[in-house]
């Protein structure tokens, strides 16, 4: 038995389809198969029925799972830990996607280095998909998302919900004409917006993460939803204008983990994440640098600067 056996019978089990799983893990489905009948042959026992609905798994393969689970996450744990400098006493992954990075996370963060400097912090951003492959892998301790799958051993809880507001670079521009850059919020958000515009043809621009949508409205004009909180600061800033009249849309998040986790510093985090949000309102932003977009190095050189940029707001993130 190896440790890709076991990262491969996770996927399955968890999107109930060998082919699904192929898909998640970047191989074919003989190679998956391949896995699971070595894995199965390991242990003496079958692990999945497969038939024309997918492949769900047998009593046996119902008590490997937690065992399974323990596996990966120990030997992740393992890798992380013989790394860690001695004046860490643990370490926790959180990965999120990254509108929740925007002005929100960053304060966990700091408020986690406080309650808990000797624990390493490690932030990543991802996609749904990935997120949830990467905690259910056990190489994500937490996961922030917008539309989590409901796993077994998982807990999906609701941490607040985003407004979706449409904002713009005209205060006199709020159609969704030709500027309209449509971001993909996922399906929640999707139904939403086809019932409120029904008739809304192919927008001419679309952006698969709000900041993109943003960037591409500060650099050349136009509109986008948005989370409130994000673009708060730049309405403030004067950079963008929120739409008058415009429908607003809600967007839950939430925080995935596992149901049975050894990590020491999960419930601190847990428990901060719930602190911040109590304390703060949804609504609050935090500060951008200009109203330009953001300059991006190209081949090897450095970005171009923009010419004086507009002077930033007072924080309002202390």
């Amino acid at each position: 038995m190896d440790i890709e056996q076991v990262r491969t019978f996770l996927a399955v089990a968890a999107h109930g389809s060998f082919q699904e799983a192929a898909n998640r893990v970047h191989v074919t489905q003989s190679t998956v198969s391949a896995r699971i009948q070595g894995l199965e042959n390991y242990l003496n026992a079958r692990l999945f029925v497969r038939n024309r609905a997918g492949a769900t798994l047998t009593p046996a393969g119902r008590r490997f799972l937690r065992h399974a689970k323990t596996l990966v996450l120990t030997l992740e744990q393992a890798r992380h830990d013989v790394g860690l400098p001695s004046r860490f006493r643990a370490s926790i992954t959180v990965g999120a996607r990254i509108a929740l990075w925007d002005g929100f996370l960053p304060l966990w963060a700091g408020r986690m280095r406080e309650l808990a400097p000797d624990v390493s912090l490690s932030s990543e951003i991802g996609f749904e998909d990935d997120l949830m492959r990467r905690i259910v892998e056990g190489t994500l301790d937490l996961a922030l998302m917008y539309t989590p799958q409901h796993s077994a051993g998982l807990q999906v809880e609701h941490l607040f919900d985003e407004t979706l507001v449409l904002v713009t670079s005209d205060p006199k521009r709020t159609e969704l004409d030709d500027g309209y850059v449509y971001v993909s919020w996922g399906p929640t958000f999707y139904a939403q917006h086809s019932k409120v515009y029904p008739d809304l043809e192919r927008p001419a621009q679309m952006a698969n993460i709000g900041w993109l949508g943003l960037q591409l409205i500060l650099a050349n004009g136009g509109t986008c939803f948005v989370p409130e909180r994000v673009a708060a600061p730049y309405v403030r800033a004067g950079c963008l204008h929120f739409a008058p009249d415009s429908p607003r849309f809600l967007l839950p998040a939430y925080v995935v983990y596992p149901l049975e986790s050894e990590s020491p510093v999960l419930e601190t985090a847990l428990s901060t994440l719930r602190t911040i949000i109590k304390e703060r309102s949804p609504a609050d932003g935090g500060t951008p640098t200009e109203c330009t977009p953001e300059p991006i190095a190209v081949s090897g050189h450095p970005p171009e600067q923009p010419h004086a940029p507009a002077p930033a707001p007072e924080s309002t993130l202390n």
